[in-house]
């Protein structure tokens, strides 16, 4: 039997499934690794906007069963509406079993004030021009597309991989402005509303920073993604730690038993449940 972690809050965003940039099967290696008490999904889990009915594989069908058996075993599972997956904020404040949908969370632990959301209410782009965005959301696409080419090359030959988008973004004026201004907007607005900790998703930037100013502090955290940097935030001891999946050093946890017997077939059949459940719900 394997040694399972025991955390009492755990934080992933951006996981883009049906995307082919998804890195569905090392998310569900790291679900297998730990046994949480409350799971924050922080917006954009399943990336509606650049859904496609041919391209759903089963690794990605696999993280949603994942999901629906950790809260059947009691995890409670807070699920945070983000842009690319806007469409379920018309389920939002909707509770069924120990899955509940909201835009924004706040709760207070061991004496400290702390704001969950995505964060795409800061970003211009997207509340303006959404038909923008999703272009953009299909050329980040093509890029993760080439990028795992790249990748695989690098294997072979036995180099590291390296991330095209990251690179782009560390070297684009005005990428670099954007991730700065998010960060900032959201540190100033929890610092002026007393919140002790902020806690984002949406740029794909994982961080953890104290921000002090002259009007006071908050602990800024980013859980980052799971397409280019697999990354999640947990809370435990009184403590938030950033983990990365790739500076793991754990034994890789295999799938659960019941999901590698699990066919394609019943992997639907309970997420129709699932999607028959929040409809009753709502």
């Amino acid at each position: 039997m394997k040694f399972k972690r025991k955390l009492d809050i755990v934080v992933i965003s951006d996981v883009h499934l049906g995307t082919y940039g998804c890195q569905a099967k090392a998310l569900l290696t790291y679900l297998n690794s730990i046994e949480p008490k409350h799971l924050i999904l922080n917006g954009d889990i399943i990336d509606i906007w650049q859904f496609n009915k041919n391209y759903f594989p089963k690794s990605h069908l696999k993280i949603i069963k994942k999901l629906l058996s950790l809260a059947t075993k009691g995890t409670k599972i807070t699920y945070i509406t983000g842009n690319h997956d806007d469409m379920l904020r018309k389920f939002s404040d909707v509770t069924f079993g120990n899955i509940s949908v909201v835009d924004k969370l706040l709760l207070k632990i061991d004496g400290k004030k702390m704001w969950f959301f995505h964060g795409d209410v800061f970003d211009a782009s997207i509340q303006h021009t959404k038909w923008l965005a999703k272009l953009g959301g299909y050329g980040y696409d093509t890029l993760i597309v080439i990028n795992s080419v790249v990748n695989w090359f690098l294997n072979k030959i036995g180099k590291e991989r390296f991330s095209l988008s990251k690179r782009i973004k560390q070297s684009v004026k005005g990428a670099i402005k954007h991730i700065s201004n998010f960060e900032k907007t959201a540190t100033d607005l929890a610092i002026e509303n007393q919140y002790d900790v902020v806690v984002c998703g949406h740029i794909h930037q994982p961080k953890k920073e104290l921000v002090e100013t002259s009007k006071g502090k908050t602990l800024y955290l980013n859980s980052g993604d799971w397409v280019e940097n697999l990354t999640a935030l947990e809370y435990q001891f009184k403590r938030w730690k950033l983990y990365t999946f790739d500076s793991d050093k754990l034994a890789p946890f295999i799938v659960d038993e019941d999901l590698v017997q699990m066919s394609e077939k019943d992997l639907i059949a309970a997420i129709t449940i699932f999607g028959n459940n929040v409809k009753k719900a709502n």
